[in-house]
């Protein structure tokens, strides 16, 4: 038992290494020419415009089902509090639901993409076609997909808050009586620059989670398909796990150092 417990943890941190030492190149490559703009667009519109329906619907339903269940909470306690929903709802979409739902979002569609192109690229030795033509797979591969993941990441997240605030504005009308007017001035009163800030800041940090973690498990393929696919799932797996445990802590810091 001991001896498996000890070749878990040495395969723990042998991996932890292996991403630290991926995000050190990443950073490193980053700002070196030449720099592929070309490459970099496209992931952008693959990772961020591409992903724009899938975002919104989840957000649109999300909202809406949360503004329900919160107003019928708040009048079952206190009648006549629903009015306050918009309010609730806002802090809730901007601090936590947009960030943490798009990122699990992305992480399963982005996340598993870039792990089964890169380990497919891996196992059929394409990536050492790359290093024979004297061309960084990192600079290639990694800095294009990280630096689209940490700049997309925000724009889906504000789009996400919106709809979402709008999918609860039409709940709050439809099914709990409450004034447009109401709503929009109980979600103004209630909402800080300091939430909003808070909520890019978060989407940006699991935009490089999920870059880091889908380009490290791609380049750690190995066994034909079959290792691709494990590949691919354990890189959603992995993403989705780091991003609700660094969820708590960057709010715990965000917190305190935006004093929100």
């Amino acid at each position: 038992m001991f001896i498996a417990l000890g070749t878990y943890v040495m395969k723990f941190f042998n991996e932890i290494g292996k991403i630290s030492q991926l995000t050190r190149d990443t950073f490193k490559w980053m700002f070196r020419k030449p720099f592929d703009v070309k490459n970099i667009v496209s992931q952008m519109v693959h990772i961020g415009y591409n992903s724009i329906p899938v975002t919104l619907i989840t957000s649109l339903f999300t909202g809406m089902v949360f503004a329900l269940q919160t107003g019928l909470s708040l009048e079952v306690k206190l009648k006549g509090t629903s009015q306050f929903v918009g309010g609730v709802l806002i802090i809730a979409l901007v601090r936590e639901l947009g960030p943490v739902l798009t990122a699990l979002i992305i992480a399963g569609r982005i996340g598993s993409s870039i792990a089964a192109e890169i380990g497919t690229m891996k196992v059929t030795e394409q990536i050492d076609a790359l290093k024979t033509l004297a061309t960084n797979p990192v600079h290639y591969l990694s800095v294009p997909r990280f630096l689209a993941l940490t700049f997309m990441m925000p724009a889906l997240v504000l789009m996400a808050d919106f709809i979402g605030w709008i999918g609860g504005g039409f709940v709050s009308l439809a099914e709990l009586k409450v004034p447009l007017l109401t709503y929009y001035y109980n979600s103004q009163s209630a909402l800080r620059m300091g939430d909003v800030f808070s909520g890019l800041i978060k989407s940006s940090v699991f935009g490089m989670i999920i870059a880091v973690i889908g380009c490290h498990k791609g380049f750690q393929t190995e066994g034909g398909a079959e290792g691709v696919g494990k590949s691919t799932i354990s890189s959603v797996v992995t993403s989705s796990m780091l991003i609700l445990i660094s969820d708590y802590f960057l709010t715990s810091f965000l917190n305190f150092a935006l004093k929100i």
